[in-house]
């Protein structure tokens, strides 16, 4: 009988690192310095210079990073932000936490991320810059931040981004949560805006075991900004200049984190090799892509194919004993959650072309070829029949 091929194979990185992982837990359950202790402080340093930003600040998870980056660069409620539709939830709800208001827009057909020709419509068709302010006319808000999301381990379009926020005054926070890794034209994702978000969930390129995440910037404001909001808004142990939240990265997982951050670089080269193998084994079928663009180094968080027949063939290959998975199979702007904001089936096609299409399938960087095989042969026999 066939074994089980699975989405994300979580135990195998836990036992690559396991006896080197014990010894380090073993040193901090005799310290017990369990929060804001020295793996806490040296990973924030190292994953930072691993990015290519001046500062990490670790917190509770990949939507707290989002909701105190967010807060740290200035969003305050009523104004707005942009966000592409076609990501996790968590996008537009840590907008939302804030007390903003999410603008949902659509995303490049190609890479599934943050459509810069959309931006640039939405500025042109519906906002006036007055000042240093861009104010949406039917709104009245100010529009205040601009989100690109990396999705799928697929860089966004960081040059045309950065240069519409530069032209109209809005602060950019990069959705890094699946896209530990990944560079656009030779940076790596979270170096280009004023902050960055990073989730290191159990099941991403770098993960916890558990929840996590990060905050980084190259802006000392945005630091201090968020360290005091990780605290309790505390500037010394009982001293609360503002109000604050509950949201640290422990010392358990900061240490899983250190020693998973050496081996990332040869993880993610696997994940691209077992691309190549799934593109080369996929090509002559009835399905569509992603592929990353040109100066883009994409590093498959997920590996994910489209076709018209998603449902169909996931039963399929469930029934065969391989992992798949549907990220996401609504977009943003039609979730029940955000009614209230007004949008309808039809105003974002291609987000909502992509949530009827994608299917995803096994990558983790422990995943065998003979896996892979298996998993591409159940597809085309899925067709043949």
């Amino acid at each position: 009988m066939d074994k089980e091929i699975k989405l994300v194979d979580i135990r195998a990185q836990y036992e690559e690192i396991r006896d080197e992982l014990h010894r380090h837990w073993d040193d901090v359950f005799r310290d017990m310095h369990l929060m804001l202790g020295p793996h806490q402080n040296a990973f924030e340093n190292e994953f930072a210079a691993y990015s290519g930003a001046r500062f990490g600040v670790g917190v509770g998870s990949g939507t707290a990073a989002i909701h105190l980056g967010l807060l740290a660069l200035g969003v305050r409620p009523g104004e707005e932000v942009i966000v592409p539709s076609f990501t996790f939830f968590a996008t537009v709800e840590a907008v939302v936490h804030c007390g903003a208001v999410p603008v949902l827009l659509d995303v490049e057909e190609a890479g599934a991320t943050l459509s810069a020709e959309k931006v640039r419509a939405f500025i042109r068709e519906k906002c006036t810059l007055r000042g240093q302010e861009l104010i949406n006319r039917a709104s009245g808000r100010r529009v205040r931040a601009l989100i690109p999301v990396h999705l799928y381990g697929m860089p966004a379009e960081m040059d045309e981004l950065m240069d519409i926020a530069r032209e109209n005054g809005l602060q950019v926070l990069e959705d890094c949560a699946q896209a530990h890794g990944a560079e656009f034209r030779g940076r790596k994702a979270g170096s280009f805006g004023d902050a960055a978000a990073y989730s290191f969930y159990f099941s991403k390129n770098l993960s916890a075991l558990g929840e996590g995440g990060i905050v980084l910037t190259s802006r000392e404001d945005v630091r201090d900004a968020v360290q005091r909001l990780r605290l309790h808004g505390q500037t010394d142990k009982y001293t609360h200049n503002e109000i604050g939240f509950n949201s640290r990265l422990d010392e358990i997982q900061a240490v899983v984190l250190r020693l998973k951050l050496q081996k990332l670089d040869r993880w993610n080269q696997r994940r691209i090799e077992l691309a190549a193998r799934y593109d080369n084994a996929l090509r002559d079928l009835p399905l569509k892509f992603f592929v990353p663009l040109e100066g883009r180094r994409a590093v498959y968080h997920l590996y994910v194919i489209r076709t018209a027949r998603r449902d169909a063939l996931a039963d399929y290959l469930r029934d065969r004993k391989i992992g798949v998975g549907v990220h996401y199979p609504i977009p943003c702007h039609l979730q029940p959650g955000v009614h209230d904001l007004g949008y309808s089936r039809g105003d974002l096609p291609v987000s909502e072309r992509l949530a009827a299409e994608v299917l995803s399938l096994p990558m983790h960087p422990h995943l065998s070829e003979m896996d892979v095989d298996r998993v591409a042969q159940a597809i085309r026999e899925f067709f043949k029949e």
